[in-house]
């Protein structure tokens, strides 16, 4: 379980398994500086679907990418993403 100061159910949870059976249109988003992005490039090589994209937003952390204070989330690329994707 979960607790404040000790994840690691977590943090040995195999995440990434089943990321080979993901067979829908996948967009995975993170910053340039995030601590996590190794994670998001590790999910994105892993993952099978064949419409996928990896969106590294230049300059951002990770909390530049929770709520757009710092102006960073492209939502551009997101709307043409689903344009493309979502039908």
């Amino acid at each position: 379980a979960w607790n404040a100061t000790m994840p690691l159910s977590f943090m040995n949870m195999p995440l990434l398994s089943y990321a080979s059976e993901v067979t829908i249109p996948t967009l995975i988003v993170t910053g340039e500086q995030a601590h996590s992005r190794y994670f998001a490039e590790d999910a994105f090589k892993a993952i099978g679907s064949k419409e996928k994209a990896l969106v590294i937003v230049p300059g951002a952390n990770h909390v530049d990418l929770y709520d757009n204070v710092a102006g960073k989330i492209p939502f551009a690329t997101f709307t043409q993403f689903f344009k493309t994707n979502l039908q």
